[in-house]
């Protein structure tokens, strides 16, 4: 809770301020990899108002620069420990204590989480490609095991008849998994990539009116790029390493790495019940709910308008009665939340993923759609490319898409079971 925050700033009278306080669980903190590390630190100026409105950011340099930028005199900051942790070893995650640190105001006097903000809002986006890429490589990895490991004969008669018995790639249950972490490997690149460009597009349109409707985009989007690439991140991770068997479990085949590694991304630049929590506490709500009407709009139009194209018609069948959950899950909650809050708190979680499923399901139907074009005018020696992109389009709306009727009913059975029970009774 950053309104309890205690490190405080004391202005020098120069400018500058002397920063005495602690940071936890900071990234690279403390390294020789460069020749200097420049922190970011939240602190309080005394007379500050309470809570966050009294939070201002400051620069603080490991090493004083000069004029010319050059990395001088030793900063008053330094490593207090190492965090143990469950994985990223490769990262230094520290505890860092500040003694009467020289920083630099950054930004306005108390206006220091709306400053921190920003950088947080794209590191989320990063941590979301995080997950994303530990789901690509264990998949990449599982892929490959299931096409070399031989155990046990097809169920539909034996596919390597020269061999004792068949790679478990043709087993069903395999295929499951294979297909699962493919079919969101594939959607959430195309959503992040769809997210960026918004954000671009917030950034540099000339016509303002696009530049709102990008920026609104881009800030809907950002719990849900976060919160389900990550969450699914350690799930494939998790699903990659059963393909292993028991080689999974143990350290050579470099799967229980994944996982390890894998479950950071769900808990930090914000733990992902607190993006669920985001998205339905202040970005549905905000700016009388305009960005997510805009993407309900979005999506609606695209299945009207490929309503009669009979070869579109089993993803965007699927992809209207996800949007159509959606709705309803979204039309619950306005109607439920606001006079029981805690409706709004069991819900936020189904309902992030539940968003995530409509949009990866957004763009798996723009994929299909611009596979049927191209190979409709003969895709130049790719037609496989995009035949797959079909069947794994095909998998994504009758095996995944269906989950957001399972979200929609946990929506709608509200808070009463969830805390009816006293904590003594845990």
């Amino acid at each position: 809770d950053l309104g309890l925050l205690r490190t405080k700033a004391v202005p020098n009278g120069d400018g500058t301020y002397r920063i005495s306080g602690q940071k936890i669980f900071i990234s690279a903190g403390e390294h020789d990899m460069s020749d200097n590390i420049v922190h970011l630190v939240l602190a309080r100026v005394e007379g500050a108002p309470e809570g966050v409105k009294g939070i201002s950011l400051f620069i603080v340099p490991k090493f004083k620069v000069d004029a010319a930028g050059n990395p001088g005199e030793r900063n008053t900051l330094s490593c207090g420990s190492l965090e143990e942790k469950m994985g990223i070893h490769g990262n230094s995650t520290c505890v860092m204590n500040y003694d009467e640190a020289e920083g630099t105001l950054l930004g306005e006097l108390n206006g220091g989480l709306k400053a921190m903000f920003t950088m947080m809002n794209e590191a989320r986006l990063g941590v979301g490609l995080q997950g994303l890429s530990v789901s690509e490589i264990a998949y990449q990895n599982a892929v490959s095991y299931a096409k070399d490991r031989l155990q046990g004969r097809s169920l539909s008669g034996a596919k390597a008849p020269d061999k004792k018995a068949d790679p478990i790639i043709v087993h069903p249950d395999i295929r499951r998994s294979l297909m699962t972490m493919k079919a969101y490997n594939e959607a959430g690149r195309a959503l992040a990539l769809w997210t960026a460009i918004k954000s671009d597009v917030a950034h540099r349109s000339g016509d303002d009116k696009d530049r709102q409707a990008a920026d609104d985009y881009t800030g809907l989007m950002t719990p849900v790029v976060k919160g389900v690439l990550t969450d699914k991140g350690f799930d494939h991770a998790v699903m990659a390493q059963q393909v292993f068997g028991g080689h999974g479990y143990i350290e050579e085949h470099g799967m229980s790495q994944f996982v390890r590694d894998a479950r950071i991304a769900m808990i930090y630049e914000g733990a992902n019940g607190i993006q669920a929590l985001d998205l339905v506490g202040r970005k549905l709500a905000q700016n009388s709910g305009r960005a997510v009407q805009a993407f309900f709009k979005e999506v609606g139009e695209f299945c009207e308008e490929n309503r009669t194209d009979e070869k579109m018609a089993s993803f965007t069948k699927a992809l209207k009665k996800g949007l159509s959950d959606l709705q309803a899950a979204t039309m619950w909650l306005v109607q439920n939340a606001m006079a029981k809050p805690d409706n709004a708190g069991a819900a936020s979680t189904d309902y992030m993923h539940l968003f995530g499923l409509v949009a990866l399901g957004y763009m798996w139907a723009q994929m299909a759609k611009s596979a049927q074009a191209k190979l409709a005018e003969g895709a130049n020696g790719a037609a496989p490319f995009y035949d797959t992109k079909l069947i794994t389009a095909r998998f994504f709306m009758e095996r995944i898409m269906p989950e957001t009727a399972t979200r929609l009913a946990r929506i709608s059975s509200g808070a009463d079971t969830l805390m009816a029970l006293p904590a003594e009774a845990f």
